[in-house]
């Protein structure tokens, strides 16, 4: 099985990346993150006609979630029990669905902001909503991931210059101590192999040349148990779906299961 998480950063003008993606690269699954659309309009048809089935999850705004699986695609939640709101609305942060056995959650941490900023605040009990939401799907035994944009750079070596990030959000303490507990439920990071840096990054601003010049992060994150992770034969992040004209500002990380 190989399963797929990209954030797109808008469905419809990276449409076409998608497409190329699911039929290049061939994923059984694919967490898709910041589709900046609503539910009704994800572009199914499209996705459908390689094969594939979709439960997408977006209100308009510019968060937005989705799963599209050509294993099958069941017992489908939208959103986090108990998660929190933002400014008195809910946000479409979180998707989870069952696809050929395996349990699989796409989600869109918030971002955060600034320390100082309510966002931030927001990102962390968001952050606690979803190590509840883990710890009850732990309860049972099958394989269980949860994939997507964390917002979250684990260590300093998953940012390109550390010193750049004093004052920033994606890297402070409570952050990463969120993730910490997340992982304390039995989860472990699937650590994509490098390919052409040392370290692998799934980020990189648009803005100055990062990307050519590999200032970058790793906030896309792939967490599983321990019969998911058990199961990896490969994991890699597709550098090559950052390139040319009209890419998303992440790319997506591969990883392939024999189960």
């Amino acid at each position: 099985m190989r399963i797929a998480t990209w954030n797109v950063n808008s469905i419809l003008p990276r449409l076409p990346r998608v497409l190329d993606f699911l039929e290049k690269t061939a994923p059984d699954v694919l967490c898709l993150q910041e589709l900046k659309n609503t539910t009704e309009k994800f572009p199914a048809a499209e996705v459908e006609a390689l094969g594939y089935e979709v439960a997408a999850y977006g209100l308009g705004q510019w968060n937005g979630v989705g799963i599209v699986s050509r294993v099958g695609l069941s017992d489908v939640v939208r959103g986090l029990p108990d998660e929190p709101e933002y400014d008195g609305a809910a946000e479409a942060r979180a998707i989870g669905a069952t696809c050929g056995g395996v349990r699989v959650w796409s989600v869109y941490v918030p971002n955060g902001r600034e320390p100082d900023n309510p966002h931030y605040a927001y990102k962390l009990e968001w952050l606690e909503s979803l190590r509840s939401l883990a710890a009850s799907e732990l309860s049972s035994e099958g394989s269980f991931a949860v994939l997507g944009d964390f917002n979250v750079a684990p260590t300093d070596a998953d940012v390109w210059d550390i010193t750049l990030f004093a004052e920033s959000t994606h890297v402070t303490p409570p952050e990463r101590e969120a993730l910490a507990r997340l992982r304390k439920l039995g989860l472990t990071d699937v650590f994509p192999r490098p390919l052409k840096y040392d370290h692998p990054f799934t980020y990189w601003d648009y803005r100055g040349g990062n990307f050519p010049n590999n200032k970058g992060m790793r906030i896309d994150l792939v967490y599983g148990n321990e019969a998911f992770t058990s199961a990896v034969t490969d994991s890699y992040v597709d550098r090559d779906a950052r390139k040319g004209k009209l890419p998303s500002d992440h790319a997506p990380i591969v990883v392939d299961l024999t189960l």
